[in-house]
């Protein structure tokens, strides 16, 4: 038990010692004057003071507190300090009169008082989100500290103190007398006691030496990262240094951590890594890590409610109730075998699998060749269009199943689309740790093993301590509480002869867990430890393949180019889409803001019935006869302007481009073409040479052929000229190039430009640019090219065509994306006399360019376009998203500029709005921790410090809002 001093301890106020009387103390004994703030505690009373040159703090605490406890902090502090790879620590300051502690009586009260120098930083403690790798740096930190510490010693660290792990149970229920929330309290007292009786067996092997006993959110400061992380670098406040549990510091760093976790306690995983690799525990010490855990939330929350009841102004306490009491219900959500087996899977202690072959049989009657298996996966084909939306889809393809064969089942351990949920943050449960059985009724059952019978309702258990049979579905005779015998008849399926019964079965190794049925796919593997497959049991294999993504990765790895890049270092196995919505194989719902490839949204059914059906007729090249490349050719010239009547068709927007330039050539009879700094436009040797972004070509500026002549690009927001009155001096740099071309004595071929500036997030050209550019450029017999690749076919809303903003008509126009959805299509659309022009150099021919597949596939999306409304709903909810970023950057300094219209907007990030210094590490982390929260977004611009906001055009209002919550969330939290 603890003694009665530390009891009266836990009572103590903080010293009643104004901010005027703590300057007097440092004024009088240190020499030092400045500006005070008081600091935050629970029980001491803490100042900051600014002296102009440095900072330190004054930390003054009650006479009850031994004065050789306060000589062991300073100890531990100075031999940290001696040390190598040791965080930054605080450095006791001496008095002018040499003491390191001064005893001093203020109001008739005594008080110890001491200065220590301040560390620069900020806690981590109002810090909403912390990223796995700061977690990890929090975890390696407290185990760097318990390292220093591991040979320290002093006499002042053997003391009752109430944070002690080792008396967390008595301190706890002394503490929970002040608790007036009867059900809370209750609560508080159960936790302590399951979490005590699970560390007293393990007591004798857990480590005892010095610990700091107090590394937390709140005691570390952390300094900005390249990202803009805080990642923690030092240690302060060793008020609670003891002789303690080695294991006790990592509980106390992790139970702070849970106020972070967002409900989920696999959150302090990456910490408790991260220790055991600085300073590996025993397996008894990481056993008894969770219900430390528990210990510590409890010890908190209840000293929380003793404080207030003692000292209810005291800010401090108030300020972390509320996170305390988040941390014990995080820590007491969840079964302690649980978090066990978390724990040592984690460290690579995983426990042998429970062997499922000493199972017998449950349903006798059932031969494994009856069953048939029930795909309800991400792949499955019995899931059309949006059809897993609907709660009892799996219920209802089962019950067909079982109309056709007379017994189906689901698959165990499978990830189902049914159970996934669009527009959410956090990765819903769709791990099946259960199977359900459609099979006849009245079929009998028998105990697949001795067990004794436990009834819930209808909910029947066979319950041994090694392993539970949970059934749901079973008129059972027996008793509660009858022991019975392997193979005992335990009931029948429920129902009348000759109907179809249902029944649900699952395996648990915690006889005293009511397992879930589901489990989100970052928790599968612990818990199909604690729920195995029970296969066995039906005599089938039952069990759904484990996806491959890992594997599949490395495989593209090794046969794929690895120029062709892939989104994220993890990127998640996408398989499946529903207009905006994208669904990995583990049954993740993403929304997807970044491909304007899919532009009436993914898995369009009338799309797909379209091209099944012209697949099933014909598919061929262009040089055949055919209906469709003529329809389609002729719809396609109906959308551009007057005069722009001839088409081609090709397979991409880099084919697309490439053909402009060879027609520029082709009418010129000269190679000059001027483009635009830092634009894209393809990869093809023509289309690549007039790109010059140096963010998907870091050599793009020295690599140009001599035909290339770039001009400043028009950047309005970040350029060398800015605003709207900005057209002429940007007018002026292509005027230079063309006189440049004339005084070379060469003649000019064309221009190229995005009608809107894309590739650095939709920013519009400056008024009148492409007027006046395309006047010089045909003055001197050069061919205009509009490169809509990207900006065009509606996505921008109030205009079909980009260059329609700007109020010309190109001779050229380049289209592709999202006019084939997906499928290899893309156009040029020009004059009747530019195209004739190519006769001269032969004809043209591209294999898969305007095929009769991508020809209906292209008029199928006109059509979808036109009866879904899509180009008004880039309108309207492309102008309803933007003023939600606008918001955004009216909070948050990180946000620069909103660019764009409709469904093409780019959101750019800077440190600094005067210098505009990109933001790009920062950028790379936010769309990393959107990707966490649902959201697919990736960067683009040269810096690549803009989010390039480009969904499909079916984005409805509710995605929309989902993707400005999620942001303003990553903006707010941090990431």
């Amino acid at each position: 038990m603890p003694d009665s001093a530390l009891l009266k301890r836990t009572e103590l106020p903080r010293p009643n010692v104004s901010a005027e009387q703590a300057a007097g103390i440092l004024r009088n004994y240190y020499g030092l004057e400045g500006d005070l703030k008081e600091l935050g505690s629970q029980q001491d009373r803490n100042y900051r003071i600014d002296t102009g040159e440095a900072f330190y703090v004054l930390k003054i605490c009650h006479a009850e507190y031994a004065t050789i406890e306060l000589a062991a902090q300073n100890a531990a502090m100075r031999h940290l300090a001696t040390l190598a790879d040791i965080p930054r620590i605080p450095e006791p300051i001496l008095a002018e009169g040499g003491e390191d502690i001064l005893v001093l009586t203020i109001d008739d009260e005594d008080y110890q008082v001491r200065l220590l120098t301040y560390l620069d930083g900020e806690p981590l403690t109002q810090r909403k989100y912390l990223a796995p790798q700061v977690v990890a740096e929090l975890g390696g930190l407290t185990a760097r500290i318990a390292l220093g510490l591991k040979d320290f010693s002093h006499p002042g660290l053997d003391r009752e103190l109430q944070w002690d792990l080792r008396r967390a149970g008595p301190v706890a229920l002394h503490l929970l007398k002040a608790v007036t929330d009867h059900a809370r309290r209750d609560r508080i007292a159960k936790a302590m006691v399951t979490a005590v009786k699970r560390i007293q067996p393990l007591a004798g092997k857990l480590r005892v030496q010095a610990i700091h006993h107090d590394i937390t959110d709140d005691n570390v400061v952390a300094r900005p990262d390249r990202e803009g992380r805080m990642m923690p670098d030092g240690v302060i406040d060793f008020g609670d240094v003891i002789t303690g549990w080695l294991v006790a510091d990592l509980a106390v760093t992790c139970t702070a951590l849970l106020h972070h976790a967002d409900g989920d306690p696999f959150f302090i995983l990456p910490a408790v890594r991260a220790f055991q690799e600085h300073y590996p525990l025993n397996e008894a010490e990481l056993k008894a890590l969770w219900p430390l855990i528990v210990a510590r939330a409890g010890v908190l929350v209840a000293s929380t409610e003793q404080q207030l009841a003692i000292d209810p102004n005291n800010d401090y306490v108030l300020g972390n109730a509320a996170h305390e009491r988040e941390m014990f219900e995080v820590a007491t959500s969840v079964p302690f075998a649980l978090m066990e087996t978390a724990i040592l899977d984690a460290v690579g202690h995983g426990a042998p699998a429970f062997d499922t072959g000493v199972l017998a049989r449950l349903l006798p009657e059932i031969t494994p060749e009856m069953v048939r298996l029930t795909d309800l996966s991400v792949m499955s084909d019995a899931l059309v269009e949006d059809n897993w939306s609907d709660p009892q889809i799996d219920w209802k393809l089962l019950a067909r199943a079982a109309a056709e064969t007379g017994v189906s089942s689901t698959r165990y351990g499978e990830y189902r689309l049914s159970y996934t949920r669009t527009l959410s943050e956090r990765a819903p449960a769709t791990f099946a740790l259960h199977v359900d059985v459609c099979l006849p009724a009245t079929t009998t059952a028998v105990a697949p093993f001795s067990a004794r019978v436990v009834k819930d309702g209808h909910h029947l258990i066979l319950s041994t301590p090694e392993i539970s049979l949970h059934l749901d579905g079973i008129d059972c005779p027996l008793e509660e509480g009858a022991e019975i015998e392997a193979g005992t008849p335990i009931g029948t399926i429920a129902g009348v002869a000759g109907a179809v019964g249902g029944l649900r079965l699952q395996l648990c190794r915690d006889p005293d867990l009511v397992p879930p049925l589901f489990a989100r796919p970052s928790h599968a593997t612990v818990w199909g430890w604690l729920c195995p497959s029970p296969a066995t049991l039906i005599g089938a294999d039952l069990d759904a393949p484990a996806p491959q993504s890992a594997a599949l990765l490395a495989k593209r790895k090794k046969s794929f180019a690895k120029p062709q890049k892939n989104y994220y270092a993890d990127p998640p196995q996408i398989e499946r889409g529903w207009k905006e919505h994208m669904f990995s194989v583990t049954g993740r719902s993403y929304l997807d803001m970044v491909n304007n490839v899919s532009i009436v949204g993914h898995g369009h059914p009338r799309l797909a019935r379209a091209a099944g059906h012209q697949w099933s007729l014909l598919n061929t090249n262009s040089r055949f006869h055919y209906a469709a490349v003529a329809e389609f050719s002729d719809r396609l010239a109906s959308l551009a302007p007057e005069g722009l009547d001839t088409v081609f068709l090709v397979n991409s927007g880099s084919e697309a481009v490439d053909l402009a330039l060879r027609l520029a050539w082709a009418k010129s009879g000269s190679h000059n073409i001027v483009s635009l700094l830092e634009a894209y436009h393809g990869w093809t040797v023509a289309s690549d040479a007039v790109s010059t972004s140096i963010a998907d070509n870091p050599r793009a500026l020295e690599t140009r052929p001599g035909w290339v002549h770039p001009v400043t690009a028009p950047n309005t927001y970040r350029g060398p000229f800015r605003g709207a009155a900005s057209t002429a001096d940007y007018v002026a740099s292509v005027a230079k190039a063309l006189d440049a071309i004339e005084e070379a004595g060469e003649s000019l071929g064309g221009f190229i430009c995005e009608s809107v500036y894309g590739n650095a997030g939709g920013i519009p050209l400056p008024p009148g640019y492409l007027d006046e550019v395309y006047g010089m450029i045909r003055a001197r017999g050069g061919v205009c090219i509009a490169d809509e690749v990207q900006v065009g076919y509606g996505r921008l809303g109030h205009f079909f065509w980009g260059f329609e903003e700007q109020g010309v008509v190109p001779d050229i126009i380049t289209v592709a994306k999202g006019m084939g959805n997906g499928q290899p299509l893309g156009a040029v659309i020009t004059r009747r006399e530019i195209a004739d022009a190519l006769e001269n150099e032969g004809y043209f021919f591209s294999s898969a360019g305007g095929s009769p597949v991508s020809c209906v596939v292209g008029m199928t999306v006109l059509d979808i376009m036109r009866d879904e409304g899509l180009q008004e709903n880039a309108r309207e909810t492309g102008d309803y998203l933007k003023s939600r970023l606008e918001a955004l950057g009216q909070r948050f300094p990180l946000v620069g500029a909103v660019h764009g219209m409709g469904l093409y907007l780019g959101l750019e990030f800077v440190r600094d709005r005067e210098t505009l210094e990109p933001a790009t590490e920062e950028t790379a982390a936010i769309c990393d921790r959107l990707l966490d929260l649902g959201v697919i977004m990736q960067p683009t611009g040269d810096h690549l410090n803009v989010l390039k906001i480009k969904p499909p055009l079916c984005l409805s209002r509710d995605s929309a809002d989902f993707f400005a919550a999620m942001l303003e969330k990553v903006l707010s939290d941090g990431w």
